[in-house]
């Protein structure tokens, strides 16, 4: 039986793979523009989705990142970064998100001659606003642009080390990848690793398993933004199991970017029964018309993941947050007795059990 959207929007959850430029509001992205004059290719919410094709099988990565041309011409003021991060938050913490790290590239929102530093502040406050209003905990991933120059990334390295420990908690490198290697960015990666900040880079969505290799291996990934063609190579496969490295999977993206046929031939089901620490996640929210919600919903109905199974993989999404481990256990503390009280039927019993480590599984704390 099949259980309703319903059933995992109660469920405690993360989102550790979400770019704030393609997870705007529609309505937003409209009153913005009427306000500071910006010209739009619509004039309604659902003109509009049709004109950024959100939803759509787009056929490949470049195709689907057309998109962003859009939601990029509102997103030049800090008073719209700063609204944009609270609306998201919101609408994560609606369905129960507790945990998300949001990422961007700073440079792409300079086009009215905001600094770097005010562009990231504007983010930061607009999350911590959500979190004061909400309860939601949200960090920031930085990012670099593999399509555009190292340089640039190197920048956004720096900006990363600028504000580690006031937000800003990971690296990134997203964009083109085919023909784009990450390793030409290798000194940007090179610099947050020497200072410590944890690296997740996209890799094997648009490009085979080398650019996992290389990711990893060149540039020191402690986790992978999409990872589909990991299977194409089974060596490389058991190494990122073995190092338990996390899997940011975004299944409806990955279709709607070319980079699988369809749900049902997505490579997360394999991996997860192969022990990999897979993740689920929504990568834009706008752009792929998705929440964490729905993703689980169709991992459910159309992946055949078990309630037991997403339940777990849930709990991956703590383990594999870049926060510190004793963070990281008391969030997991904190949700453990509310996902026992789901049953695989869909109902819901209240837990009995304290909320306290020693009731719970030490492999289920552990991050």
């Amino acid at each position: 039986m099949s259980l309703p959207i319903t059933f995992f929007q109660q469920l405690p959850k993360t989102d550790l793979h979400v770019h704030l430029d393609g997870s705007l509001r529609l309505e937003t992205i409209l009153e913005l523009a009427q306000t500071d004059g910006i010209e739009l290719p619509a004039t309604t919410p659902a003109e509009l989705a049709r004109a950024m094709h959100c939803g759509e099988n787009t056929g490949s990565l470049v195709e689907y990142l057309k998109a962003f041309d859009v939601t990029l011409k509102v997103m030049q003021t800090e008073d719209s970064l700063h609204r944009i991060a609270y609306e998201l938050a919101e609408d994560n913490a609606k369905e129960n998100v507790r945990y998300m790290e949001v990422r961007y590239a700073p440079m792409l929102h300079t086009r009215k001659g905001l600094r770097l530093a005010a562009v990231v502040e504007a983010v930061l406050r607009g999350l911590a606003d959500a979190q004061r209003d909400f309860g939601i905990e949200s960090n920031v991933i930085l990012c670099g642009i593999r399509n555009i120059s190292p340089q640039s990334s190197l920048e956004m390295a720096q900006l990363a080390v600028a504000y580690k420990n006031r937000g800003i908690l990971a690296f990134d490198l997203a964009g083109a990848e085919y023909d784009h290697p990450a390793k030409h960015h290798i000194e940007a990666f090179q610099l947050v690793r020497q200072n410590n900040i944890s690296v997740t880079i996209h890799a094997g969505e648009a490009y085979g398993p080398e650019s996992i290799h290389q990711a990893i291996h060149d540039c020191g990934a402690h986790r992978i933004g999409h990872g589909c063609r990991l299977r194409e190579d089974g060596d490389l496969l058991h190494y990122v199991n073995d190092h338990r490295i996390a899997l940011e999977c975004c299944p409806s993206s990955n279709v709607q970017t070319g980079a699988v046929r369809d749900l049902s031939s997505h490579p997360m089901k394999l991996y997860y029964d192969l022990g990999i620490r897979v993740t689920i996640n929504t990568d834009n929210r706008l752009i792929t018309d998705t929440t964490v919600s729905k993703e689980l919903w169709l991992c459910h109905t159309q992946m055949g993941f078990s309630v037991r199974d997403l339940k777990h993989i849930v709990i991956n999404g703590f383990k594999a947050a870049f926060l510190p481990f004793h963070r990281k256990q008391a969030l997991i503390r904190s949700i453990m007795p509310e996902l026992g009280e789901f049953n695989e039927d869909g109902t819901r019993t209240p837990s009995q059990r304290p909320a306290d480590a020693r009731a719970l599984p030490t492999a289920d704390i552990d991050a």
